[in-house]
């Protein structure tokens, strides 16, 4: 019985690794994944049959010959099926329908301001039903769903805490795979956007990532050689928590004077209040309003730099802490890096260890606010492509 699980394993690796290959390097010969993986060919022609039968991958006409025959070419199949990645932010959603290679097919956005946990799972519905409706017809259909959270979540989906969400002990992937009766997966949002940006994005050419989501709050994703660091239970990455004033502003947390009080949406509105700037009659004093006007309203550029301020003054740390190759600030924020980044960039580079500043790269995300939905797709197809799942 054991040398059987055994050889169950090792065939299920193998068969993960061969489609792997494929998936990467297509079009790609046989012979030449039987080089690349160390395996047999019999091995590799036995395990390209399964995954050609499981409509995985396909052949396509013959390749460049070395000498001989020219070879039949294997293609990864990325309309085998489909993904749902969501963000879940604090006060927007988008959802993201995905190939499996990680190419957006659909999408789909709505803002709201301080709703209830019923009411934010009823907005996931309205997100999740017309991505579900536009899935193009394929041979495995949508593969799984992947949300991301501004919160500590634990492996089994569980958000303990979503401080600006008023979320505590939410069994969300339940109530997901429940509704829909497809896997899904459920992880903080840092995480899956740092992974986002590892896959898609900016960080693809770096080993050693910090990505630095700023929204309502701010959360840290950590790739540190290549890898997703999630700490030893899963909540790594916290540090909109750190204290950055030590007899600061409280936070919902139950701390005070924590980084996302100071360096983040939820500041430059209160900020922005303080000042008494009132928007025209019919619009709301909101991120996207200061974005808009910035250009023609001097103190909204200032508490963009002040912001910028205080997150180089966060950043800073993170730089001295994790020595990375590369910085990445993602999230809505992004959108006001011509005002934010003069400040941000001043800060770090006066501030941080000299050491710590040869071979760093700090980039602004270019995937807009994508990082986190294409993440937890990811998560979704690989979490599918462990091939043990098709029969």
């Amino acid at each position: 019985m054991n040398q059987t699980w055994n050889q169950h394993v090792v065939k299920k690796e193998n068969k993960t690794l061969v489609l792997e290959i494929i998936k990467n390097k297509s079009p790609i010969s046989r012979a030449d994944v039987a080089q690349t993986t160390g395996l047999n060919k019999g091995t590799v022609s036995s395990l390209v049959s399964e995954l050609l039968n499981e409509n995985l991958i396909y052949e396509s006409g013959p390749g460049e010959s070395s000498g001989g025959r020219r070879p039949v070419m294997l293609l990864f199949n990325q309309l085998a099926g489909y993904s749902i990645g969501i963000d879940l932010g604090v006060n927007y959603l988008l959802g993201i329908l995905t190939d499996l290679n990680g190419e957006i097919i659909q999408e789909e956005r709505v803002s709201f301001d301080d709703l209830s946990y019923e009411e934010i799972v009823n907005q996931l519905f309205h997100i999740i039903d017309p991505l579900i409706a536009s899935v193009p017809e394929s041979p495995y259909g949508i593969i799984g769903i992947g949300i991301g959270v501004p919160g500590i979540v634990n492996n089994e989906g569980e958000v303990l805490l979503a401080p600006n969400l008023n979320w505590k002990q939410i069994k969300l992937k339940q109530v997901i795979e429940n509704k829909y009766e497809l896997p899904v997966i459920v992880e903080n949002e840092a995480n899956a956007g740092a992974y986002g940006e590892s896959k898609f994005g900016v960080g693809q050419s770096f080993e050693n990532i910090v990505y630095v989501s700023v929204g309502v709050g701010i959360g840290v994703g950590l790739v540190l050689n290549r890898n997703l660091y999630k700490g030893s239970s899963g909540f790594s990455g916290e540090m909109g928590h750190m204290t950055i004033e030590a007899s600061g502003l409280d936070c919902r947390c139950g701390n005070k004077g924590c980084w996302e009080l100071y360096a983040s949406e939820q500041a430059l509105i209160r900020k922005a209040k303080q000042l008494n700037l009132v928007p025209p009659e019919g619009q709301e004093l909101s991120f996207d309003f200061l974005v808009e006007h910035a250009d023609s309203n001097n103190q909204i550029v200032q508490l963009f730099e002040e912001i910028g301020e205080y997150l180089g003054v966060g950043i800073t740390n993170i730089v001295n802490t994790f020595n990375p190759d590369q910085i990445i600030i993602g999230n809505r924020i992004a959108t006001a890096q011509k005002w934010i980044q003069p400040k941000l960039f001043n800060r770090i580079y006066n501030f941080a260890l000299k050491q710590h500043l040869h071979n760093l790269n700090i980039n602004f995300t270019q995937l807009t606010t994508h990082s986190t939905a294409l993440g937890v797709a990811a998560f979704a197809i690989e979490k599918f492509l462990e091939v043990d799942i098709i029969h």
